[in-house]
């Protein structure tokens, strides 16, 4: 068995109707760009009616109807935000958390303690979090994922996971297995995947790869490790 082996991250979409919302991480293969990608999925028309928007360097989610929004709690928020030399990517609007922790003088992981998976039973939709911390032409990163310790939703299991960046190689966490009824909550440590150098072959192979009929919006950043020159791609099926 090859524990070091990078899955084809398009293979792990294509085999899989309904892994959720995702955060992919890692650098090109080249080894000069910072790259993440986050996705989101829905089963719901609650779920379904919405798009991202950028607000400058950061990500927001908004309606695409919004006289068509039942709950606003849970599919509202800023994926994106940057704090100093932070890129902070997840789920929910425990980003704000993040931030504010960070702000604080307190770390990605401390400040999570403050936050628990989503209140949605039966699903418990764990939250998933992600942090790109840039340094001297390079970043390391971190990715944590809070869950139900069972299926009654009783207490909180938190893992968190720190890497370094290696050229051509990503990790890829995503806050369902696959379909059910319940949702079965991802398992074990995030995946590791494949990343390649083109921003335009990467974000159509993840888009193209999202089942169609449960796919929402996609957002893809590559950051310059030497200029901190940003390239962005966005793309939501609602427009």
């Amino acid at each position: 068995m090859d524990v070091y082996k990078s899955y084809c991250l398009k293979e792990l979409l294509e085999n899989n109707t309904y892994p959720g919302r995702g955060i992919v991480i890692g650098k090109t293969p080249d080894g000069k760009k910072a790259v993440t990608a986050y996705f989101i999925m829905g089963r719901s028309d609650n779920s379904r009616n919405r798009v991202f928007v950028e607000q400058g360097e950061e990500l927001r989610t908004e309606p695409f109807d919004a006289s068509k929004v039942e709950d606003p709690s849970l599919i509202i928020y800023a994926p994106i935000r940057v704090f100093e030399n932070n890129l902070i990517v997840t789920n929910g609007d425990q980003t704000d958390t993040i931030y504010d922790g960070l702000k604080a003088g307190i770390s990605f992981e401390e400040a999570l303690t403050q936050r628990e998976f989503e209140p949605d039973p039966p699903n418990f939709t764990p939250r998933i979090s992600g942090m790109i911390t840039f340094d001297e032409g390079d970043f390391s990163y971190r990715m944590s994922i809070l869950k139900s310790a069972d299926a009654e939703g009783t207490a909180c299991n938190r893992f968190s996971y720190s890497y370094k960046s290696l050229a051509g190689v990503g990790h890829f966490i995503h806050t369902y297995v696959c379909d059910g009824n319940p949702i079965p909550t991802f398992q074990g440590e995030p995946e590791r995947v494949g990343i390649i150098d083109d921003i335009d072959e990467f974000t159509q192979g993840i888009w193209n790869s999202l089942n169609e009929q449960n796919k929402i919006s996609l957002y893809v950043r590559f950051v310059d490790l030497e200029t901190g020159e940003a390239e962005n791609r966005l793309i939501n099926k609602n427009v």
